[in-house]
């Protein structure tokens, strides 16, 4: 599969697409006066502790508070005693149980803290204890940490104090002493490679933390992987010093930000399969070229610098399935199609035959059309950043062989997918229940406002409904004010359109019921909703 980035850089925003065999798969924008906070790291003040959640909120600088959940904290690990000793992995932090001192030895102000793995004589991992979050944090706290998930809607930035610092083979964890791989590394002899390399190098340069070696380091040499070592450790040491130069005045600041769009694209998007980077702006393209010659070497003669009249995205579409992805309804090519709609607590896609009638039986035109949303479904998913609970409505099946089928093709489509994602089975009902990971705002979130006239809801009530409200409400005026010798109403042109036409009979037995005079005024400015009587 042939794969391509293509960056538009604009003074407003900077939008990165990646086109699978042409087509668009992602995008991701950013704009200038609203940068994305994941990965950001902040000293921030804890401005309220709710034990009653087991979270707090904290003050990093931001329109709203962030939220952080006693999950996402350094856990407190606990001396476990066996025949009254104990054994730590660190050396430095070994401890008896007779002194019930903690073996955690904190430096920089916990900024740089390696917590200990507490293991037993048969080297058995003990599980850490859980602490209440009101005994480990107080309001007015000032804690390092980093943004895991934007705001979203309503909803205030995801914090965690568990730092981790990303290269472009590794990850660094400062506050662990995990050593993982990726889960897409699928062969068990470079898993044990790397891990084993990974193991040795943290010796050689007595590194304090844990590291995870990202699906780029698949058959990375072991001088670039330590390269990469030698920058996060760096990058770390930068960060608990700028720390340490804060102003203890200051509620909260950055302490770190993390890298544009256009070199986090380098970083994290550009594998082997990347054919080209073109980029339209001649000052985007010396920096991503200069950080690519730096870490993504490979990559540096295959990014272009586009320098022709038509715009990037119009030449390859990109502007036309952006349109498209903000849509309720996606074709499919064989005359089925999609609904997709998001709501505040899950999306739904709906997925319907159309026209397609397929050609020897019902069962064998049902599966086709699944078979063919599984694809459309998982390109939707990416290309609109969906993410939290999903609920796939499938055209019911008969033969369980075709829901096995259907299910194991929108899992091999899923597999390309940045982003986790957890699948059940196909339910009686033809369901399928899937989460995906959501970090960032949705592609209709960033692009889209709820409709001023229907406040969101996607409906608007008929010019008969209004009509009928407008009857109801001169009934009530007429009973409370005896005064008024006319009624004038004001409403949309579709409602008094409707009022003397149709309703031309109602107003008149009214005017009579009441005894007195209505007229009628239009006001384009008004929603459909909107009507307003006047007593004169």
């Amino acid at each position: 599969m042939s794969e391509e980035l293509l960056m538009n850089i604009s003074p407003m925003e900077c939008r990165v697409a990646v086109l699978d065999n042409g087509v668009l798969g992602e995008i991701y924008i950013e704009r200038h006066h609203k940068l994305g906070l994941v990965g950001n790291i902040y000293l921030g003040t804890v401005v309220r502790v709710l034990p009653g959640m087991q979270a707090a909120f904290v003050d990093i600088g931001q329109s709203r508070t962030a939220f952080l959940h006693v999950n996402d904290m350094q856990r407190e690990p606990r001396p476990v005693v066996e025949n009254k000793n104990t054994i730590v992995d660190d050396d430095n932090h070994k401890q008896t149980a007779a002194t019930g001192a903690s073996p955690v030895a904190d430096t920089m102000e916990g900024l740089a803290v390696t917590p200990p793995v507490v293991r037993t004589r048969s080297t058995e991992v003990i599980p850490v204890t859980k602490t209440l979050i009101q005994h480990r944090l107080h309001e007015g706290q000032r804690i390092l940490v980093q943004v895991t998930k934007d705001q979203l809607g309503s909803k205030g930035a995801r914090l965690t104090t568990n730092i981790s610092l990303p290269s472009r083979y590794l990850v660094y964890l400062p506050s662990s002493d995990h050593v993982g791989i990726s889960q897409r590394i699928d062969s068990e002899d470079e898993r044990t490679r790397l891990k084993t390399e990974l193991t040795s190098l943290m010796q050689t340069v007595s590194l304090k933390g844990g590291l995870i070696a990202r699906t780029a380091a698949e058959r990375v040499p072991v001088n670039k992987l330590e390269e990469d070592i030698y920058y996060l450790v760096q990058l770390w040491r930068t960060i608990c010093a700028r720390r340490q130069e804060i102003n203890h005045h200051q509620s909260s600041e950055l302490i770190y930000q993390e890298l544009s769009l256009p070199l986090r694209s380098i970083r994290d998007l550009v594998h082997a399969d990347t054919e080209k980077v073109i980029i339209d702006n001649a000052q985007v393209y010396e920096q991503v070229r200069y950080f690519a010659k730096e870490f993504v070497p490979f990559v540096y003669e295959r990014i272009v610098h586009y320098t022709a009249e038509p715009a990037l995205f119009d030449v390859h579409r990109v502007e036309d399935d952006l349109r498209d992805a903000l849509k309720r309804r996606v074709d499919l090519k064989s005359g089925g199609y999609l609904i997709i709609d998001q709501t505040e607590a899950m999306t739904t896609i709906d997925v319907n035959t159309g026209s397609f009638v397929g050609g020897r039986s019902l069962e064998d035109t049902v599966y086709k059309t699944n078979l063919e949303a599984t694809h459309a479904i998982a390109r939707q998913l990416r290309l609109r950043n969906l993410g939290g609970i999903i609920i796939l409505d499938f055209i019911d099946m008969l033969e369980q062989e075709h829901k096995n089928d259907v299910l194991t093709s929108l899992q091999e489509q899923l597999a390309q997918d940045y982003a986790k994602t957890n699948i059940t089975q196909v339910s009686e009902l033809g369901l399928v229940e899937m989460t995906r990971k959501r970090t960032r705002e949705s592609l209709g979130q960033q692009l889209c406002e709820p409709c001023s006239t229907c406040q969101g809801r996607g409906f608007v009530k008929t010019a008969e409904t209004v009509c009928f409200e407008i009857f109801r409400e001169m009934m009530r005026c007429a009973r409370t004010y005896n005064s008024p010798k006319k009624f004038t109403v004001v409403a949309h042109a579709a409602v008094i359109d409707l009022l003397l036409t149709s309703e031309a009979d109602t107003v008149a037995d009214l005017e009579y019921l009441l005894g007195r005079v209505i007229t009628f005024e239009v006001e384009n400015l008004y929603t459909q909703e909107q009507y307003d009587i006047v007593l004169d």
